[in-house]
């Protein structure tokens, strides 16, 4: 196979009509530049350049072999022009992974952001429970994913680098008229006679739930399982019971329900929302970029979401909304 690099010597020495111009335009020395030449003739098996008095011209065979080295090059800056459009962020594919709570609630902000200092990138989205999210990182059917876990089921994956990008607290969801706002502090254990919402059986806030009341000395009386989170609030609002959930699941809050923290001295489990990428695979440029845009979303709900000063003063204040 000929050397691609004596190719597009041959090339400018052709365009040129002298060696050492050629070797100028490529960055070489006229010394460096006569050696690479008289090594592509002997690959080739005869002259490509006659040597003149003054400068040089290509033999018949140069001549043919020049065309094809200007096609060759046409193709390199092509190449390098597609190489600074993807540096550049404008143009190509960023492709994520995400789960339905953080789907509903971080990642539509990031993507808003990301599509408007972007607008070039095409963005595909992949939703998927955590294994599915996992074989699609190791894969590479995706560049980064949001991930969760909590404290009983942390990710041990080393072939994955994880960033934490917030913690989401665990949060009682009531009736709007439960007389539990009108108490000072909310613990597990004071609610073993509660009738409960719970998300269908396997599903992670299920095990929560069950994990918890245990910890506080009771099995919870179950009352409907739901199959999403807005479902479990239109039970809740109707009195059938009351429910757990992540504080990201309650973005799009109804009006009739309101949400509690617990007592500082007994906290509900947190989950850890995490943002995963291929630790052996480097990021592409479209990659970072989202990577960063993630974290100040993330910074942006830790800011504003409702902490616990702000549950109580829920509590207290009749339930505003937020």
């Amino acid at each position: 196979m000929l050397n691609v690099r004596r190719l597009l010597l041959l090339t400018e020495a052709a365009e040129r009509g002298s060696l050492t111009a050629a070797a100028e335009a490529l960055s070489m020395t006229t010394s460096a530049a006569s050696q690479q030449m008289s090594l592509l003739e002997r690959e080739v098996g005869q002259p490509l350049l006659e040597r003149l008095p003054r400068g040089v011209r290509t033999t018949a065979a140069g001549a043919a072999l020049a065309e094809r080295g200007r096609a060759v090059r046409r193709e390199l800056q092509a190449a390098q022009a597609d190489v600074r459009e993807f540096a550049a962020l404008d143009r190509g594919t960023l492709r994520l992974g995400s789960f339905p709570t953080a789907s509903a609630s971080l990642l539509p902000l990031a993507l808003t952001r990301f599509s408007g200092r972007h607008p070039a990138i095409r963005t595909v989205v992949r939703a998927g429970v955590l294994e599915r999210l996992r074989e699609m990182l190791h894969v590479g059917e995706v560049e980064l994913a949001l991930m969760w876990e909590y404290e009983w089921n942390r990710i041990q994956d080393k072939d994955l680098t994880l960033a934490p990008l917030l913690d989401d607290p665990t949060v009682l969801v009531v009736p709007a008229d439960s007389e539990l706002l009108t108490r000072p502090a909310v613990r597990l254990g004071a609610l073993a006679e509660q009738e409960w919402i719970i998300r269908a059986e396997n599903h992670p806030v299920a095990e929560v739930l069950r994990r918890s009341c245990r910890l506080a000395g009771f099995e919870p009386r179950i009352a409907y399982e739901s199959h999403d989170y807005q479902e479990a609030q239109a039970m809740v609002a109707a009195g059938l019971g009351i429910a757990l959930a992540p504080r990201l699941a309650l973005t799009n809050r109804r009006s009739d329900v309101r949400l509690l923290a617990f007592a500082s001295d007994a906290p509900a489990p947190v989950r850890r929302i995490l943002l995963a990428s291929p630790r052996h695979r480097a990021a592409t440029p479209t990659a970072r970029a989202m990577a960063r845009i993630l974290h100040t979303v993330a910074q942006q709900f830790t800011d504003s979401g409702l902490d616990r000063a702000q549950l109580g003063a829920v509590r207290r204040g009749g339930g505003a909304r937020h």
